[in-house]
């Protein structure tokens, strides 16, 4: 387990998210199998890049804004403790907060430092992105036409304009074109065998539906902790008001770490959560899991009805609106996260 996800099953104890009954894997039709291996080994490759990075982007976040919370909590406690006095005992110890908190700067620091040298926010969009169009290009490749000559080599940019970091991805068109002959060659005349459109149609629910359910966990997930962080901050405010109102009346260095400690954690737990854009992570995933419970709604009805080419057509169509809804989400959240640089705090 991840620092960044230790840290929130921590702050989430107690809390009881919203259960969704566990569904089997969905099985994609015969024809597609060749394909799928074709793409799996690099999907893999950059799905564990994107996992290994994103944890120590996260992570590296998660332990900047908290270590400086303790920093702080480092240059209070010898005067809290009373140990700065020569006439306490420990006074010759009093130096191992200093140390310590020279320690946690340093930490904080080499953090930030290879955060930015290896890129680890950079690599982390790159690989996700690279991952997750690769991802859907079986999905995608029934759709097109692999018969027009000169057609553009990414598949992506082939059937929709989703974006220009999507353009640019050199690693997906490098793909494309390595399996088109492939793809061309088992999904010839695929659109006339009923077995083969029953059993797209169905794999391409069962995704899309893993899908929804995955951004409704994601929703119920950020929103919790969003409660949760509000209600330790709420607490943490009130005390530090109680220690400030209550050092007019008792003069102890204990209320002094008390109203300086507080509010860093607090602080630094507001500025976590920010880094991670926990409140527009869970309303857009909370929409798009209603968008895609549509979608799916929009593509039943569109195989109900296909009894023509015609119809076939406004099948693809309910399809690649489908894709094409999960392409903008993910293009949202990549411009959402990209200017959030790894911080020092």
């Amino acid at each position: 387990m991840a620092l960044h996800q230790a840290i929130q099953r921590l702050l989430l104890l107690g809390v009881r998210l919203e259960a969704f009954a566990p569904r089997s894997p969905p099985h994609p039709p015969v024809r597609l199998g060749p394909l799928l291996e074709a793409i799996e080994r690099e999907h893999r490759r950059f799905d564990q890049k994107a996992v290994h990075y994103g944890h120590r982007y996260r992570s590296g976040f998660w332990a900047i804004y908290l270590l400086s919370s303790i920093a702080v909590l480092c240059a209070v406690l010898p005067l809290a403790l009373g140990w700065d006095s020569p006439q306490h005992a420990f006074h010759s110890y009093a130096g191992v907060w200093a140390v310590s908190e020279v320690l946690i700067i340093g930490v904080v620091s080499t953090i930030y430092w290879l955060g930015h040298r290896r890129d680890w926010q950079g690599q982390w969009l790159r690989a996700r992105t690279t991952a997750e169009l690769t991802w859907y290009l079986p999905m995608l490749a029934p759709l097109l036409d692999f018969t027009s000559p000169g057609a553009e080599v990414n598949w992506y940019v082939r059937a929709f304009d989703p974006g220009q970091h999507l353009r640019t991805a050199d690693d997906v068109s490098t793909l494309c074109a390595q399996v088109e002959p492939l793809a061309r060659k088992v999904l010839e005349s695929a659109w006339s065998d009923a077995a083969f459109v029953s059993g797209y149609v169905r794999w391409t629910l069962d995704v899309l539906e893993q899908q929804r359910i995955y951004h409704g966990r994601v929703a119920a997930r950020q929103h919790a902790l969003l409660h949760r962080v509000h209600s330790i901050n709420g607490y943490l405010f009130g005390l530090t008001a109680l220690g400030a109102l209550l050092h007019l009346v008792i003069h102890t260095l204990w209320l002094s770490l008390v109203t300086t400690f507080f509010p860093a954690l607090g602080a630094s737990l507001h500025g976590a959560l920010a880094q991670s854009e926990a409140y527009r992570l869970g309303s857009t995933s909370e929409r798009l899991a209603r968008e895609l419970g549509h979608s799916i709604e929009h593509i039943q009805t569109a195989l109900r009805e296909v009894a023509t080419s015609a119809d076939r057509l406004v099948l693809k169509a309910s399809i690649e609106a489908a894709i094409a809804l999960i392409l903008e989400e993910h293009q949202d959240w990549n411009l959402l996260v990209r200017p959030h640089h790894l911080p020092l705090a």
